[in-house]
């Protein structure tokens, strides 16, 4: 019996543990973000909220980091941001889904994504 116990604990542990590993709460304020990025995030904020909730991330994409935002609905196009907030190109959406052509590659090259912001907003 004691043995069966400290199984079910110890899967009881493991399961939490795991929970805790995939906790998708997102940052609702960026922190050590560039001027412009949050100039970006109070300008959404200043607009009607969109559904999905508009969201920023980072990524590593052509040796540098990158700020995209994705699309917000339906034709609009997603904005790709270099570190300084340039617009590298469009990566998606538009009348045919497939953004201005400027960055074909970016969602198979990059990499080390991390959620930036999300619109706390419901």
């Amino acid at each position: 019996m004691p043995m069966k116990r400290v199984a079910l604990v110890s899967v009881l542990c493991a399961v939490c543990l795991l929970a805790l590993a995939c906790d998708d709460s997102s940052p609702t304020e960026p922190t050590d973000s560039p001027s412009w990025l949050q100039a970006l995030i109070a300008r959404i904020e200043s607009e009607p909220v969109t559904n999905p909730p508009s969201a920023i991330f980072s990524y590593r994409y052509r040796g540098e980091t990158v700020y995209f935002r994705p699309s917000r609905c339906c034709d609009v196009r997603s904005v790709l941001y270099d570190r300084n907030g340039g617009v590298l190109c469009e990566p998606d959406g538009g009348l045919d889904g497939g953004g201005d052509g400027r960055c074909p590659d970016f969602f198979a090259a990059r990499s080390a994504e991390r959620l930036v912001w999300r619109d706390p907003r419901s």
